[in-house]
């Protein structure tokens, strides 16, 4: 079956559904849109601390060197999702360049609200696409196969670990562990240390929280959401293993408040001495290996666990996109090559330290010895997890949609997170896992028809 067929008349839903946004951050002001001339370009961004190292860094250096002014947007994550939402299915072309993830960029593609770059990169001799990662580029690519972003910084996910906990047991953790031997050593840590529980699992209801892990869970487990006939497949056995399995673990060995742990809850709850692993974002290792943090130089970081796959970590990134309804495309991409260039790593490393470098897309970063030396801990394992991602084949069985820790298609947000709810009260001991992915089934079979009926109409 073709995945072209996937993405099928769905213009009509998609405003209203890419609007349900994962939780958001602090807020931040920006300038307002349409304010500069002929050259200069409009840019609404999410306000992650690399964005607003961009934007100081953008006057005095993209700015100076090109004469292009550039206007900022920058909003909290539910905010600039939903706000760009509404901008670019109006095609008002108020805004040159957004912050995209890879959950939106194939959706965006197909409803033709973005514009395709690949003939700016083959005119483009200085960019070097060949350097970007290609699991990241191939995310970013649409099933036309054209590609419609690049991306700003990545991450996938691994096992991150306290070396000295772990020695001291006697314990040597795998390089490419299994499930059960994570739920096996979380077991033996459990309580070593007072207070210390053995692993950190998000349990926080959320298509963003706790499905990022455990969606890469299903996926190792042989389960997936749906088939390539559009079949839902929540209640299936593999579904209902890998659920069972990671509730049991976080209930059994997991941290205190499982049910409203989410990433920056485990984050802390690793940093303050409160769990000896944790499953999660490679981006957290920046984190943990800071200057001032209490575990830096105690971690250890191994591939993601896996069952009956090779690999098993997400991807994700932040990414630029054109709009499509643009005038300023040509400047809009002399931005975008700037912002997701080799020379802005090296800037951002010269300029603000190479620990805030938004890395995670390009090979020659993780060659680099500035970086290496600030990263040195967690850069080969970080590279490699990035690299074995597969966002196309994250399973066992072929896909009706692109996509690891979630399905890429626009009720998955809405039907993630409904999901989650149900799981999240599984390990909170309100209900069984069985009652969750029944409830959750009921939903899936929801969506799973209406893309059938889509395709046999």
């Amino acid at each position: 079956m073709s995945r072209a067929r996937v993405r099928v008349a769905l213009s009509g839903t998609v405003t209203a559904l890419l609007a349900v946004a994962l939780a958001g951050c602090a807020g931040w002001g920006g300038t307002t849109a349409g304010s500069g001339g002929a050259n200069s370009i409009d840019v609404l961004m999410v306000n992650n601390p690399q964005m607003i190292d961009l934007q100081r860094l953008t006057e005095e250096n993209f700015t100076r060197q090109t004469g292009i002014a550039v206007n900022f947007t920058v909003l909290p994550e539910n905010d600039v999702r939903d706000k760009i939402s509404q901008e670019f299915s109006s095609q008002a072309g108020q805004y040159d360049v957004a912050s995209l993830s890879n959950f939106e960029i194939p959706i965006y593609a197909t409803s033709k609200w973005i514009a395709p770059l690949d003939g700016y990169v083959a005119a483009d001799t200085v960019f070097d696409q060949a350097d970007i990662l290609p699991s990241m580029a191939k995310s970013l690519t649409a099933d036309d196969g054209r590609l419609y972003g690049q991306p700003f910084y990545g991450e996938s996910s691994f096992l991150m670990y306290r070396k000295d906990v772990l020695d001291a047991q006697g314990i040597t953790m795998p390089a490419k562990p299994t499930w059960q031997q994570v739920a096996d050593i979380a077991a033996r840590v459990d309580g070593v240390q007072p207070g210390m529980a053995g692993i950190c699992l998000r349990g926080q209801p959320g298509w963003g929280q706790i499905f990022a892990p455990l969606t890469t869970v299903v996926n190792t487990f042989g389960g997936t959401w749906f088939d390539a006939d559009w079949n839902a497949r929540v209640d299936a056995p593999e579904f209902r293993a890998a659920t069972q399995f990671y509730v049991d673990l976080v209930r059994a060995h997991g941290e205190t408040g499982a049910p409203q742990a989410g990433f920056t809850e485990c984050l802390n709850n690793l940093i303050q001495g409160n769990v000896a692993m944790w499953y999660d974002a490679t981006s957290a290792a920046g984190s943990l290996e800071a200057a001032g943090s209490p575990v830096k130089g105690k971690m250890g970081y191994v591939a993601a666990p896996v069952l009956k796959t090779a690999s098993s970590g997400w991807l994700y990134a932040w990414a630029w996109s054109i709009q499509q309804a643009s005038e300023k495309k040509d400047n809009a991409w002399k931005f975008i090559s700037w912002a997701s260039s080799r020379q802005y790593e090296e800037l951002v490393g010269a300029e603000l330290g190479w620990s805030r470098v938004p890395a995670g897309k390009r090979a020659s970063t993780y060659a680099n010895p500035d970086y290496l030396k600030e990263a040195s801990a967690f850069a080969a394992p970080t590279e490699q997890a990035i690299s074995s991602a597969d966002p196309r084949n994250p399973g066992v069985q072929p896909r009706p949609a692109i996509g690891i820790q979630f399905v890429d298609i626009p009720e998955f947000t809405d039907l993630g997170t409904q999901v989650s709810q149900y799981v999240s009260s599984a390990i909170a001991g309100r209900m069984s896992v069985d009652e969750a992915l029944e409830r959750g089934q009921r939903l899936a079979e929801d969506v799973a028809e209406r893309y059938r009926s889509r395709e046999e109409g």
